[in-house]
């Protein structure tokens, strides 16, 4: 059953997700149709991130960056896409960059900056939790000591930190397996 999903989510499959976007960039259609088009994935995507706790003017820049031709764009670009202020793009590229899901770089021959979607931005971002993971054990773990494993808040805390250790634990073997999927589905 688990193979089955995961045929169905992928790319090519059009029944499932963003494939109106496909099938309209499929069709050759006006520049206006394309346009329409990518819009329309980058507010669907982005809704999606929204409702997994993204704020939503980074989820739109993080789906219209994933969405670019090219894979890069300036901020002028961004609001010009997005239709927002250079100071609403600015706040999402600082939070983007910050949690490792973008990076910037200068144009070249520019001092202009643009911006770029990391090719393993899921990946880095996965493993660059792992420390966090582990700050947030040593303070539930002072918690437990705190309130004692006997309380209802420290039985709380306590099923928290098991919660971030079997995380940790798993985040491991499952980047591995990843590494192994992407090259077998990639070619990378």
């Amino acid at each position: 059953m688990g193979e089955r999903r995961r045929e169905e989510g992928r790319a090519g499959d059009h029944d499932h997700g963003a494939g109106e976007a496909t099938r309209a960039g499929e069709a050759h259609g006006s520049a206006e149709e394309d346009e329409a088009a990518v819009s329309q994935f980058v507010e669907r995507f982005a809704a999606q991130l929204v409702e997994a706790g993204m704020t939503r003017m980074p989820a739109r820049v993080f789906a219209a960056l994933l969405s670019s031709e090219r894979g890069v764009l300036s901020s002028a670009e961004l609001g010009e896409q997005l239709k927002v202020s250079p100071a609403a793009v600015s706040g999402a590229i600082r939070y983007l960059a910050q949690v490792n899901m973008v990076i910037r770089e200068r144009e070249p021959g520019s001092r202009r900056e643009r911006y770029r979607v990391q090719g393993n931005q899921w990946y880095q971002t996965l493993t660059n939790r792992d420390s966090m993971l582990r700050r947030w054990q040593s303070t539930l773990r002072e918690g437990v000591d705190h309130f004692g494993i006997d309380t209802p808040q420290g039985q709380r805390i306590n099923e928290t930190m098991e919660f971030f250790i079997f995380l940790e634990s798993e985040l491991g073997s499952m980047m591995d397996r990843w590494t192994e999927h992407r090259a077998e589905q990639l070619g990378r």
